[in-house]
């Protein structure tokens, strides 16, 4: 991290979404942020190699809602990430070990290179609240 720009090398750079904002540990993330005081998390990922960027895009996606419970989809398509086509879903769960529901939004782009994960979480109560930032997050991002 330095002045507020986190670089995964020969991945991807991204801007942190505020100073509330913290790194924590949520492996295998590249980086994983934690909202002070709050449950809502980021994190951005990159899987790079030839098998990832064999995978169909819409199978990368799923995976990253195995173990969430009861889903319920809100918003399922296309988005653009670092101007290519992404998957985007937005979807309320329940997640094992935890009272409560979480919405989650992901985003995952894949290139020729990799596969890149892109997830906001929080309670119901705090995403909307915290959405913003989140497409702050989303905004600074870009491949290298």
């Amino acid at each position: 991290m330095e002045h507020g720009i986190f670089r995964a090398p020969s991945m991807f750079r991204v801007a942190m979404p505020g100073p509330e904002w913290e790194v924590t540990s949520l492996p295998p993330a590249e980086l994983a942020l934690r909202l002070r005081g709050s449950d809502a998390g980021i994190f951005a990922n990159a899987e790079c190699g030839d098998e990832p960027a064999r995978r169909d895009v819409s199978v990368l996606a799923r995976r990253l809602f195995v173990g969430l419970r009861d889903r319920q989809v809100i918003e399922n398509g296309t988005a653009t990430l670092d101007g290519a086509p992404a998957v985007h879903l937005v979807m309320e769960a329940e997640v094992s070990g935890r009272e409560g529901r979480m919405r989650v939004e992901a985003y995952v782009l894949k290139d020729a290179r990799c596969v890149y994960d892109v997830v906001y979480a929080a309670s119901p109560e705090t995403f909307t609240a915290q959405r913003p930032a989140f497409q702050r997050f989303l905004e600074s991002f870009v491949r290298e």
